[in-house]
């Protein structure tokens, strides 16, 4: 059967409220589900899952998990029952291991869907009706490790499958201040991330933990930045750069997003 060949593509996602709001955000991710065709399942990493090991979500219908506090009751009663795939799982399982990548895969049948993951996908597919699995983040391994995924995971691509990622280029939380746009730290380094993409020079984004005080204060922890590295490990060389959402929002969170798709 002939696939068309999907995009990969990182959204920043920030606060859960983008669920059941509608901003400019909402609408840029809406966008997407009507500009792509469907895709036959969609591989989805989020800032939310940190393990010890590499594990995909195997079941066959992941819950909704409400990984949060203090948000309107409205969010909490919210549901993405899209289906899982246990064979799109073990074949991601499969592939990387077999590739060299890691020795072990851990089929999941406990974690679900987190907020990561159905905060968007309820924007971009509503009707919840493609399977999804999810990807942990191995907190144990380096920055080369998640993008070397992410290089394995490309293949999936021209089978119908999208891998989608999603987290913040820059999340601080100790910094949020709803009454500004952006510290000057976070637009210049938001900004240098944007510009390494489009120039391709992903070996220096790998290593952000060189990139300085900037870089210090937009990643003071890990896990919302390394969704993006598995994004670039899926670009293929004849893929467009597209950059949606070029903008941060309480100072110290970034909406910027990426987009790599054939033109």
């Amino acid at each position: 059967m002939n696939h068309q060949h999907m995009p990969a593509i990182f959204l920043g996602h920030g606060s859960p409220m983008n669920a059941i709001e509608d901003n400019a955000y909402t609408e840029a991710w809406s966008a997407l589900g009507r500009r792509f065709p469907n895709p036959r399942a969609i591989v989805m990493v989020s800032a939310h899952w940190m393990t010890h090991t590499t594990a995909v979500t195997a079941m066959a219908q992941p819950k909704t998990i409400h990984d949060f506090g203090g948000f309107p009751p409205a969010l909490y009663e919210m549901q993405y029952p899209a289906p899982g795939s246990p064979a799109l799982a073990q074949q991601v399982a499969d592939l990387l291991t077999s590739s060299g990548v890691t020795q072990q895969v851990a089929l999941d049948q406990a974690w679900g869907l987190d907020h990561g993951t159905w905060s968007v996908l309820a924007k971009v597919y509503p009707a919840a009706n493609i399977p999804v699995i999810q990807l942990s983040l191995n907190m144990n391994e380096e920055a080369p490790y998640h993008f070397a995924i992410g290089q394995q995971l490309a293949q999936l691509r021209e089978q119908g499958v999208m891998i989608m990622a999603s987290g913040n280029v820059v999340h601080n939380l100790r910094a949020l201040n709803p009454q500004i746009k952006a510290y000057d730290w976070a637009r210049r380094f938001d900004d240098l991330v944007r510009d390494t993409i489009v120039a391709g020079d992903f070996d220096k984004l790998i290593a952000f933990d060189t990139l300085g005080q900037d870089a210090r204060y937009s990643i003071p922890t890990a896990e919302h930045f390394l969704p993006l590295l598995y994004i670039l490990g899926a670009k293929g060389t004849d893929d467009s750069t597209e950059v949606i959402c070029h903008d941060t929002a309480m100072g110290s969170i970034s909406m910027t997003s990426y987009i790599f798709h054939r033109a």
